[in-house]
């Protein structure tokens, strides 16, 4: 994709999802940690397609299927969304109901964006203590047929509302200085 399909790309989301990346070190840090949870998102994926097609031969080919296959895609799928939560955030690529939106100003739409993020973020921080105490559960108890501790399944809760919550911080950080900064760069 050239530059100026990335400008029109850019150009045809609405201001509201068109925040523009923090720059400097600090931009550099968010963008490799951007890159570490795209790549183990990736990698969940390929090792859920990987066990899903080992379970479709055995069942078809051998004369039984190992039973480990879907308990292990399972946990995967759940690792996966939860390393993925914040670059879902950050991308603003989750589920959201867009009713008023797009009538309101650049500056309205910041600090919309700005205050949900607010609010998600205060939300994952107060909800993080409990996760990591659900997720302690597990310590004393294992999967049923690949036999690790649960700790590392349970953790996933932690691991989303944590992201969650620093992601969400980094949207009201962003979502102020575009409000500072004005639509300049979007009119």
């Amino acid at each position: 994709m050239s530059d100026s399909t990335d400008v029109a790309a850019l150009d045809a989301l609405p201001a509201y999802a068109a925040i523009p990346p923090m720059g400097g070190p600090v931009g550099a840090l968010i963008r490799g940690l951007d890159r570490l949870f795209a790549t183990l998102a990736v990698l969940g994926l390929l090792a859920i397609a990987a066990v899903v097609i080992l379970q479709i031969v055995a069942r078809v080919a051998l004369p039984s299927s190992p039973v480990w296959t879907e308990e292990l895609s399972r946990y995967l799928f759940i690792h996966m969304i939860a390393v993925s939560s914040g670059l879902v955030l950050r991308q603003h690529r989750h589920v959201g109901v867009e009713l008023f939106q797009h009538t309101l100003g650049f500056r309205a739409q910041m600090a919309l964006r700005g205050v949900t993020s607010l609010v998600l973020a205060v939300f994952s921080a107060i909800v993080l203590p409990y996760a990591w105490t659900y997720a302690q559960i597990g310590a004393f108890q294992t999967s049923p047929t690949l036999g690790i501790p649960m700790i590392y399944i349970f953790s996933a809760t932690a691991i989303l509302f944590g992201l969650s919550a620093v992601y969400g911080a980094l949207g009201v950080i962003e979502a102020g200085v575009a409000f500072v900064r004005g639509s300049k760069e979007h009119t």
